[in-house]
């Protein structure tokens, strides 16, 4: 079993200074980017001048070589303050994991070191209208036509769509084989990607979710990851090494409402007294603070896993874990903090209900919780 997670002095130290940088430069702007619903090339540039694109790629591609768990520290603290920026700096992060250990050194060179720069953003292309679950059921395709292959069909729910100028997209190479058929390629958008609708969302409003349309985009044939038909296996291993990582934005959602709700009920006098004297309200900031702290625990143990290079098989099962157990109790977390703050929890003036918002969509990307709770207990009854 891995060994339970001691933050380092240095990680310590490295939670306080990104706390200090989202409540000085992210923060203020969380409300405005969530009503307009607009991208905020601000917060990025204000990121990548923080060095946190490159954080967790290795020093040879430009990166600063941080381990897994310091990465989640950094996707959690942005999300205390604004979920959608976090997704920003995770979702580049998402692209890299395939070309870093399935990719060419040629790949590597070319785009992992732009997108640790801040030059080049990155997006993950997986989903479908009709393939989300069911990632066999795409219809991309891919087709070679001498030293390239053409691309065609759509992938739907794409993060970054449109800000991101490298894709990662999967598509099948042979329709007929299934899971078999499906390959990886790094698209960059001047290849002749189009994009969309955007999607008017509930949550995570700063960071667009649209199409990305792959007719007649031309992609060389060094631009492929792997193997023919390597792509359904590259596509599951890579989830399961960035779903802590989605954990890790869930416990920063959670936090951020313990944190609004404690300072309110604080501050909130009702029959003469703050609330916050109140036992029963008292017990329920206890126990958003007990599952928020025990979520924690389990992604950083996913993390460890990552960094240990999951010796003994266990980041799928322990992944999905974290993603899981963190995202509902995000969900619980914001719910319960709502309640706190009665009729104001309610209203956009305070952030509260932004954060109830933003958790939901933690229990449904990078895999449903259904699909997770689905994994966890296929790998508990191969182990008996």
């Amino acid at each position: 079993m891995s060994q339970p997670i001691t933050l380092s002095a240095e990680q310590r130290e490295f939670r306080a200074v990104v706390r200090q940088f989202a409540e000085d430069k992210i923060a203020p702007r969380a409300a405005e980017v969530d009503r307009t619903a607009t991208y905020s090339w601000e917060n990025f540039a204000d990121c990548r001048a923080m060095e946190l694109p490159a954080l967790g790629i290795p020093a040879e591609y430009g990166g600063s070589g941080a381990d897994s768990t310091t990465q989640a520290i950094m996707v959690e603290e942005l999300a205390r303050v604004c979920a959608s920026t976090a997704l920003t700096i995770l979702i580049s992060r998402l692209a890299t994991i395939p070309i870093l250990n399935w990719g060419s050194e040629d790949l590597r060179r070319r785009y992992v070191t732009r997108i640790a720069s801040g030059e080049s953003q990155g997006s993950y292309c997986l989903s479908e209208p009709e393939a989300g679950s069911d990632v066999a059921s795409m219809k991309a395709r891919a087709v070679r036509d001498g030293d390239s292959y053409v691309l065609s069909g759509m992938k739907s729910w794409i993060t970054n769509a449109g800000i991101s100028d490298i894709y990662i997209v999967f598509a099948k190479t042979d329709p007929e084989a299934g899971n078999r058929g499906v390959s990886c390629f790094v698209v960059e958008r001047e290849f002749g990607l189009n994009f969309g609708k955007l999607e008017d969302k509930m949550g995570v409003r700063g960071s667009p979710t649209g199409e990305v349309l792959l007719e007649g985009a031309r992609v060389p044939v060094e631009n492929r990851i792997g193997e023919e038909g390597q792509g359904f296996s590259i596509a599951m291993a890579t989830l399961a090494r960035s779903r802590p990582t989605i954990g890790a934005q869930a416990v920063g959602i959670a936090q951020g409402a313990i944190d609004e709700a404690a300072a309110y009920i604080k501050g909130r006098h009702q029959f003469g007294r703050p609330i916050a004297d109140l036992q029963g309200v008292q017990f329920m900031l206890a126990d958003m603070a007990m599952k928020t702290e025990a979520a924690r625990g389990l992604v950083y143990r996913a993390t460890a896993l990552i960094d240990e290079r999951d010796p003994r098989h266990e980041l799928a099962k322990v992944g999905a874990m974290a993603k899981c157990f963190a995202s509902d109790t995000a969900m619980e977390v914001t719910t319960n903090g709502i309640q706190l703050l009665g009729g104001y929890g309610y209203v956009k003036d305070f952030p509260m209900e932004r954060y109830f918002r933003d958790a939901k969509v933690t229990q449904i990307y990078e895999g449903t919780n259904q699909v997770q709770r689905v994994v966890i207990a296929r790998r508990l009854l191969a182990e008996t």
